[in-house]
């Protein structure tokens, strides 16, 4: 355990160092005023310096409009307000005062002391605004943020009503006060050039033995005279200097720009990969006069990426890439999350046996893409799309820019593999995807550069749905190209026009076939999904993709619709499922810790007797109450033909109350082991804060795992009962709802508000039969 949480604070120091530009980068998060719209009477004054806004609730940021029950159907839309005063240390005529927005759903309009700066569409992606002119030194300023989360023409996707997924609001990200020196680095998302501004890193020649490294940094200098400028580069590796180069002096005239390209070649490079993610950090300095005037630190990854036909490799080496989907929202706080809930979520994948995380279907956020640079983890970086186009220049120039500034926010990153610049699911007309597709040659044009869509013309790479693999057979065997299966696994299993029959079955039977299965659903119902899953992945294996996503690593909220989406691996509470072991077992064993054995069965007297064991080992030994049961090698049915592990079957002959074990062997030995023990009476309630060994932080959200136990800690799955929470330090329960026990447990949501005083969080059932308590120390 003092490892993970060791690993964990280190991920997290990692990737909050890619934040790091110096001294004149500020959280920008605390004192912000609120309101919704709805509750004002008079609007016509929200934006001016002198209003008051006294009774408006003061929030902290990653902050959203409105708090949403677990069930999301009527999510809150409309208009609402965000204020906030402050004060600049520096003169403004001496320092250039920037304000950059990580997320502002959907649009945004901005003004400084009542001046009006900015109107920004689109509210996955940042922004950035040049205050220095609105700002004054010593004095107390006011920024004000109006956003408009209602359905748009212009930046789409289709009306929240009838869209599969939820939008939500607010300044659900970061939003950073930024100070930099009158001659500095620019940024890529306010300067507007094709390929340019901020730093760009591209990688021309990558091999074992050389790596050669093409930076580009754009200095902008806003003097009223000419400067001597300097552009340096240092490599680091694990904070050990690799090499440092020292650019010529350049004259930078008034009110201009350069870009200054400098070539670096590393020699036995420490390549990125998803089993080895090394990472490099690059400082960039500025100097004028031989003065520090401008530091930013990149932290970037050398990696090489190449198709031969269909075929993808990456440093050389032919892979296939397990993946998965991802919505990025939590309950109650819908996009409101944590940097920290952020690496969670990053890891959870991770540990899953993933290797590539398909960003369904918008930007995801820094942090996260931070997350997935340091723990190995491949990016399909998608544009916002899904079922809807439409033929204006409004809506078709806000997708141009919007693939723009995706490309300019996340090229830098390690972790990027494809660019779907692609309008999920919507007929788009060839010329428009062509052009987008040119977007990425144009903004990346040095280096691995692949577009992707889901049109089987226009793109670098196919992207197609198992389902439409089924029902369309031609639209893949007539691509020649890189093919991956973008979503499989839910709606061919699910769907009566997925041409697999289910509308001929009545529908309760097709529920309980599907792979939408909640934890509450039971333990056959979980196999289902599990089976469906194996099934499904068999059949990409014989495909000619070099890689393929699970539809989806979480459950989510759908909008529309009554109930949760349930075909996720984990739940909305980020608690796993059957299926997550099933996926996990699919990772090669290249270490011992690699190693997993999981016995998916509750083990009580509705368990099924045909038993599967996950595990990717050699040989699985399986013991009830110490007696050998049988030893089996992986199943060799047909599901099972194409798959790195096939899962462990016993066929046991009647039930025994006690403890099924299971013991995992390579080459005779065994190397890992799982039990499961028949649950008995409730007897008391045990709470696990689940940080995941990522360190607990000031405005963090973090889930409470209440679970349902018996006197020896064995979870009680069928137990289901309200509890009740009290809190004890600076922290608050999030939840709109009763807690309930859901198959055992019941989930709280929780917000460190900070991290002065140590908590406590104690819950007892509504019969009080059932008491339990976590304390954990903060400081």
């Amino acid at each position: 355990m003092k490892m993970l949480k060791l690993i964990g604070l280190n991920i997290v120091l990692l990737i909050l160092s890619f934040q790091v530009l110096g001294s004149d980068r500020v959280n920008f998060n605390s004192s912000w005023k609120f309101v919704r719209e709805e509750a004002l009477l008079n609007v016509d004054k929200l934006h001016k310096l002198d209003f008051d806004d006294s009774q408006w609730e003061e929030v902290t940021l990653p902050h959203t409009t409105r708090l949403e029950p677990l069930v999301v159907n009527d999510q809150w839309q409309g208009i609402s307000w965000y204020r906030k005063k402050f004060k600049v240390q520096s003169n403004p005529a001496k320092k250039r005062i920037f304000v950059e927005f990580e997320g502002a759903m959907n649009i945004a309009e901005v003004w400084v002391n009542g001046q009006y700066v900015k109107k920004h569409f689109g509210g996955y992606l940042p922004f950035v605004i040049d205050m220095t002119d609105y700002v004054s030194p010593q004095k107390e300023n006011v920024i004000v943020v109006k956003l408009d989360n209602t359905d748009s023409e212009i930046t789409g996707p289709k009306p929240l009503k009838i869209l599969d997924f939820n939008t939500y609001g607010g300044l659900y990200r970061n939003v950073w006060l930024i100070e930099k020196n009158p001659v500095h680095i620019t940024f890529p998302l306010l300067e507007e050039k094709v390929a340019g501004g901020g730093i760009f890193i591209n990688y021309p020649e990558v091999n074992a033995n050389k790596a050669s490294l093409k930076i580009k940094t754009e200095v902008k200098n806003t003097t009223s005279k000419v400067q001597e400028v300097k552009v340096a580069q240092t490599l680091y590796f694990k904070n050990k200097k690799v090499m440092k180069f020292q650019g010529s002096a350049f004259e930078l005239s008034s009110n201009n720009t350069k870009t200054v390209t400098q070539d670096l070649s590393v020699k036995k490079p420490k390549l990125w990969d998803t089993h080895s993610p090394n990472l490099y950090k690059l400082v960039t300095e500025v100097t004028v006069d031989g003065k520090v005037v401008d530091q930013q630190r990149t932290t970037i990854g050398i990696k090489k990426v190449e198709f031969v036909g269909t075929e993808l490799y990456i440093n050389g080496q032919k892979r296939y890439l397990r993946g998965t989907n991802r919505h990025q929202e939590y309950p109650y706080v819908g996009y409101a999350l944590s940097e920290q809930a952020e690496i969670r979520d990053a890891k959870l994948i991770k540990e899953a046996g993933f290797d590539v995380i398909r960003l369904s279907h918008y930007p995801h956020s820094t942090a996260f893409m931070n997350a997935c640079d340091s723990l190995g983890l491949l990016t399909i970086d998608a544009i916002l799309g899904w079922q809807y186009y439409k033929p204006t220049d409004g809506f078709r120039n806000q997708i141009f820019q919007t693939a723009r500034d995706l490309i300019r926010r996340d090229r830098n990153h390690a972790n990027v593999l494809l660019w779907e610049v692609s309008l999920n699911e919507t007929k788009m007309p060839l010329e428009f995807r062509k052009k987008l597709s040119a977007i990425v040659k144009e903004e990346y044009p040095i280096g691995a550069s692949y577009s992707a869509g889901w049109m089987n013309e226009g793109y670098d790479v196919f992207f197609q749905a198992r389902q439409h693999r089924i029902l369309h057979p031609d639209d893949q065997e007539h691509w020649k190209g890189p093919y991956f299966v973008s979503e499989y696994g839910d709606w061919e299993y699910y769907s009566k026009n997925a041409g697999l029959n289910q509308h001929q079955l009545d529908k309760q039977t097709r529920y309980e076939t599907s792979s939408r299965q909640a934890r509450a659903y039971g333990e056959k119902r979980l196999l289902q999904q599990a089976y469906n899953v194996q099934e499904a992945l068999n059949d990409n294996l014989q495909t000619t993709a070099f890689g393929d996503g699970y539809w989806v690593m979480f459950d989510y909220n759908r909008g529309y619709h009554k109930d949760i989406e349930f075909s996720g691996i984990a739940d909305i509470f980020r608690i796993e499922k059957f299926a997550y072991y099933f996926y996990q077992s699919q990772k090669d064993v290249s270490k011992k810790e690699d190693a997993m054995v999981k016995i998916a069965s509750y083990w009580d007297e509705n368990s099924p007797l045909s038993l599967k064991v996950y595990s990717n080992c050699e040989q699985v030994k399986l013991y009830l109450n110490d007696q050998l049961i049988g030893e089996q090698k992986p199943d060799q049915d047909q599901k099972s033909t194409n798959l790195s592990h096939p899962p462990f079957t016993f066929a046991l002959k009647e039930f025994k109350k006690g403890t099924l074990r299971a013991e995992g062997y390579i080459k005779g030995k065994k190397v890992r082991e799982d039990w499961v023990k028949t649950p008995e009476k409730a007897h008391h309630l045990s709470i696990v804060l689940a940080d995941r060994a990522v360190p607990l932080a000031s405005q963090d959200v973090v889930f409470a795992y209440i679970k349902v136990v018996d006197e020896n800690g064995t979870l009680v799955h069928d137990h289901q009962e309200e509890i009740n929470v009290s809190l004890e330090g600076d922290i608050q329960l999030m939840n709109t709802e009763t807690l309930t026990t859901d198959a055992g447990i019941a989930t709280a949501l929780i917000k460190i508000n900070s991290l002065k005083k140590d908590i406590s969080i104690k819950a007892v059932s509504k019969s009080e039969q059932l008491k339990g308590s976590l304390q954990r120390k903060l400081n």
